[in-house]
């Protein structure tokens, strides 16, 4: 029987006729499930003949980032660790229902042939022969080949959801426009940071430069950056988290990865905080706390004076 102190899921009963896996699960905001052996007579209202494999939705659902990092990269590795060739159902906690139907193709992909349990909607008991609770993670966007029994890569994930989300015979490259090289510019809209305020100076710029500019609206069907192509990033004092999230995947994936270093009059948060403040002076001493970082992360923009060098 499985249960959790915020969610009841005594509906769940996991009959553990092999072994029962226990890894982690997700690092915050996520209930706590207590495990039993169910009785030899349980009442079982669905019996299943694959393992459950269970873990929970909750933390920080919503961020791509996030849902990238802490499930699907996870599950991938837990599924071909575990269950290499093998049927697994899936059995998730906490999962809302936006986010079961933002993800349905990618959660169906890993469990083709068996319905996903949504294990907050239970109204019956199920049974299954084993469960593993829990997922296996090996860092930050990173799948360790060597920790598989069948070796497995970045590469391999990236070509799983590939499948998922790309239309069979639709081009993976966006076509070139008369031979120029062509720039994606990630253009974030609304009531959010991180906003390159001249944007329109960037593009022209990029233009004069022999650049082809899309300004990117991302889609679920928008193909996936190619090997061999370079990444700009725009770190805005935010060190480590750009390193661990944004540069080291993608030389995973076999991208270039290349940084524009903001000065200091190229950031608002000199306007708002002076040039004397810490939060200028010494982004590193002055992020302590969580709440710190938001500084970078909730209340800045970038104005993006020097462009690009003609080398580029």
């Amino acid at each position: 029987m499985v249960e959790s102190k915020t969610t009841r899921l005594s509906m769940l009963a996991l009959c553990f006729g092999v072994t029962l896996f226990i890894f982690f699960l997700r690092f915050t905001v996520i209930g706590e499930l207590n495990l039993s052996v169910a009785p030899p007579k349980v009442s079982c209202g669905v019996t299943h003949h694959t393992p459950a494999l269970v873990f929970s939705a909750a933390g920080y659902n919503g961020n791509y980032y996030h849902d990238i990092n802490e499930n699907f990269i996870p599950l991938f590795i837990t599924i071909n660790s575990l269950y290499p060739n093998q049927d697994v159902t899936l059995v998730i906690t906490e999962g809302t229902i936006w986010w079961l139907q933002k993800y349905a193709e990618i959660l169906s992909a890993f469990s083709p042939h068996h319905s996903i349990i949504n294990a907050n909607n239970l109204s019956t008991v199920h049974c299954f022969p084993s469960a593993t609770v829990g997922l296996m993670k090996h860092g930050h966007m990173i799948i360790n080949p060597k920790l598989l029994p069948n070796p497995k890569t970045l590469f391999d994930f990236r070509a799983f959801l590939g499948k998922v989300y790309t239309k069979i015979g639709a081009p993976f490259m966006y076509p070139s426009e008369n031979g120029k090289p062509r720039l994606t510019l990630i253009s974030r809209k609304g009531d959010v940071s991180r906003v390159i305020l001249n944007e329109e100076d960037v593009i022209k710029v990029a233009e004069e430069l022999g650049f082809h500019v899309h300004v990117w609206e991302p889609s679920a069907s928008t193909p996936m950056a190619q090997a061999g192509s370079v990444l700009v990033q725009v770190p805005l004092g935010l060190g480590w988290a750009s390193r661990t999230c944004d540069e080291k995947p993608p030389k995973n994936l076999g991208l270039e990865y290349m940084e524009y270093k903001t000065r200091v009059n190229e950031s608002s948060l000199l306007e708002k905080y002076g040039a004397d403040s810490l939060v200028i002076k010494d982004p590193v001493a002055f992020q302590n706390k969580w709440s710190e970082k938001r500084v970078y992360w909730k209340e800045q923009n970038v104005r993006i004076h020097k462009v690009f060098d003609k080398s580029l």
